[in-house]
């Protein structure tokens, strides 16, 4: 609609001989004028920003309409035009529908890194440290920890920067961001390192080396360079699984795999040479504050560590079990896929919701509608791949009651996380996961309680708290924007 055809008609102020019970409501009259528009906004306040961008004032609303304010008239032209929503003549466009081949990929290059630790188990052979846990677990654990908070708030650095259409400060960020998180992180793992043997702490100083490269090339798109990469690991890591390999090929394979991820991000992020009389590119637009990046730190910190509660449940429960990972998490980890492929499908509903509804009930129960579906799916993949992981992995503990409401709980509580992140409300998801994690932490330190049953109030209270975060903030129409 052209900006001619939404101008408000002025009423006449001057006297008229009409009597006042025949003169036609200006209300009505304006009604009529915008009815394309008003019919097809869903909420009052879309008809008042309407009204605003026309320059009405609300002393002039007073004066012609009769109302208080803006928001008083759209409310009123609101409730007198019906909802219509007349298709347009092509199928419109929408930005959220993706195939699932692409997000299932980088829910396999997500996992196919848990391979390394087969390989690298010579490298981690020694008695258990003093809590009980496998040799050179707590470095491991130290170091996949700060790299993934590191990472996460690198990664809503550089995500903020490509959607600013600036590349190049993208690829800069990362440039020096991954050395910097990776550095740390091996600085870390060299801290908590106890009674942990120099080979263990040298793997977790590649833990973070990996880490910080993987996030540049799953950052930058380049999944498939990075699956190409983890082939020759994946490859001899499986042949391992039935035959013991010789160290030296297993190290070769760690090692090697290592340096074509590390040389992969590094072609992505180092700067061509400038040509003659030319420079490096600056960037054109001023990137996020510091700041901003801190709750997405916090929600990898968060979630990362109850991922890691997942993966050494039975152990910290007095199981045996002698593996650093477990089947839960290895299927949280493959699930990342078709989570995020999922979130996708959210995303596209939504945008159908708002073409398709009149009311904001009407909006609101039809995305919360789709939000349980894509859970619900979610969850289903979820209890398939957990299935499908214990019956592979040698020796796993059988997927009780418990522990598989464990793993949906935690499910829940990832998924409505992921979600809420993608609409920008991260700072209570991100509060939601960290106290979970520290209230899962002082329990096991502080007492002799069952870590499931532990877990179990754990994951239930974060999950409610997520869901009533995603009904309050994602039923609103104008959170779909």
């Amino acid at each position: 609609m052209s900006r001619d055809t939404t101008r408000l008609p002025a009423v006449p102020r001057q006297r008229t001989t009409t009597p006042s019970w025949a003169a036609p409501d200006p209300v009505d009259a304006l009604a009529g004028h915008l009815d394309d528009v008003v019919s097809a906004a869903v909420h009052p306040d879309e008809i008042a920003a309407l009204l605003e961008s026309d320059g009405l004032s609300d002393d002039q609303i007073r004066e012609r309409y009769g109302v208080k304010n803006s928001f008083a008239l759209a409310e009123a032209l609101y409730a007198r035009v019906p909802r219509r929503h007349p298709e347009p003549g092509t199928p419109p466009h929408d930005p959220w529908r993706v195939g699932p081949l692409a997000c299932l990929l980088r829910g396999l290059v997500f996992a196919l890194p848990g391979f390394a630790y087969v390989l690298g188990a010579p490298l981690l052979a020694g008695p258990p440290d003093g809590d009980g846990l496998p040799a050179g677990t707590v470095p491991l654990l130290a170091g996949a920890l700060f790299g993934w908070t590191w990472n996460q708030g690198l990664s809503h650095r550089a995500y903020v920067r490509l959607g600013l259409g600036d590349r190049p400060a993208a690829r800069r960020g990362l440039l020096v961001g991954a050395p910097v998180g990776a550095l740390l992180g091996a600085l870390t793992a060299s801290a908590f390192a106890g009674t942990a043997s120099a080979a263990a702490v040298a793997f977790a100083a590649g833990q973070s080396c990996y880490l910080g490269a993987s996030t540049t090339l799953l950052v930058l798109g380049r999944e498939r360079a990075l699956l190409a990469a983890l082939a020759p690991m994946t490859a001899g890591a499986l042949a391992a699984m039935v035959h013991p390999l010789p160290q030296a090929a297993s190290l070769t394979l760690l090692l090697g795999s290592l340096a074509a991820v590390v040389l992969l991000a590094l072609r992505e992020v180092v700067p061509a040479p400038p040509g003659p009389g030319g420079r490096f590119a600056p960037g054109t637009r001023q990137g996020p504050r510091p700041a901003a990046s801190l709750p997405y730190a916090l929600f990898g910190l968060g979630s990362g560590a109850l991922v890691l509660y997942a993966a050494l449940g039975d152990v910290l429960a007095g199981e045996e079990h002698s593996a650093l990972a477990a089947p839960a998490a290895v299927a949280l980890t493959l699930s990342m896929g078709p989570a995020e492929w999922l979130l996708y499908r959210f995303r596209s509903g939504s945008l159908t919701g708002l073409r398709t509804t009149g009311t904001t009930g009407a909006f609101r129960r039809a995305a919360l509608r789709t939000g349980a579906e894509c859970l619900a799916a979610y969850l289903l993949a979820l209890l398939a791949l957990g299935l499908i992981a214990t019956a592979l992995w040698p020796h796993a503990p059988a997927l009780t009651a418990v522990r598989l409401a464990d793993l949906l709980l935690l499910g829940v509580v990832l998924w409505t996380g992921l979600l809420l992140q993608s609409f920008g409300a991260v700072l209570g998801t991100a509060a939601v996961c960290c106290a979970a994690a520290l209230v899962q932490t002082l329990a096991l330190l502080t007492g002799p309680a069952d870590p499931h049953v532990v877990a179990l109030t754990v994951y239930a209270t974060a999950a409610v708290v997520q869901a009533l975060l995603v009904r309050t903030l994602l039923g609103r129409a104008t959170a779909h924007r």
